[in-house]
């Protein structure tokens, strides 16, 4: 990394990653319950020092099929209308790039270049599915920033995401303290790919199981 990039970010999860325990498979490596993949974990294994809740402009949608999950993955579109409910983690800069790496089947260890994403806002890094940078805002001095499709929402078909998923996604806004059950029930069953497939009262019994 450049020496101007900063030393810590807010890596924002809106798909499984919200989940603490899915999240350290990535950064202390392991196999989540649910999923077909062990993943290596970072270079650095300490879990984040905060994670907090956050809303981003924009909206959360299902596509593709995922080979670890059987189902729909979830997506960020900042250029949609609404809300999305994540979970900002407070982790280090070669933290966010080891995570980033797994999430495209890759063998963590080397850093990004922050410097387009932080001066525009986004930064296309190639052409895969998590492979598009965003960069959301700052929170206390720090960027906030996640990655997602260089596609819009309504550029691919929508997929239903799988029961595990769900749960990890579900449970992990919910334990973030800021939304009730009813509220992320109503929020994931709302969004493309879900919608449909997985109606509130599911989602209410697969969160309070």
């Amino acid at each position: 990394m450049r020496e101007s990039a900063p030393q810590r970010v807010w890596y924002t999860s809106y798909g499984s990653n919200t989940h603490l325990d899915r999240l350290a498979c990535y950064i202390k490596g392991g196999q989540p319950p649910g999923a077909d993949k062990t993943y290596p974990g970072c270079r650095d294994p300490r879990m984040p020092s905060r994670s907090v809740p956050v809303e981003l402009r924009g909206a959360l949608y299902f596509a593709t099929e995922s080979p670890v999950w059987h189902g729909g993955r979830a997506f960020y579109d900042p250029e949609q209308e609404g809300r999305v409910c994540a979970r900002a983690h407070l982790v280090s800069s070669a933290q966010f790039a080891d995570i980033a790496a797994q999430e495209m089947y890759r063998s963590p260890g080397e850093d990004l270049d922050l410097s387009e994403v932080l001066t525009s806002g986004v930064a296309r890094l190639g052409s895969g599915r998590y492979e598009t940078l965003v960069c959301a805002g700052r929170m206390d001095g720090l960027p906030v920033l996640t990655f997602t499709a260089p596609w819009r929402a309504d550029e691919v078909a929508p997929v239903p995401p799988s029961r595990a998923y769900v749960r990890f996604l579900a449970s992990g806004l919910l334990d973030a303290g800021a939304w009730d059950v009813d509220a992320v029930a109503a929020y994931v069953a709302a969004s493309r790919g879900a919608a449909g497939h997985w109606s509130e009262q599911a989602i209410r019994d697969l969160i309070t199981e």
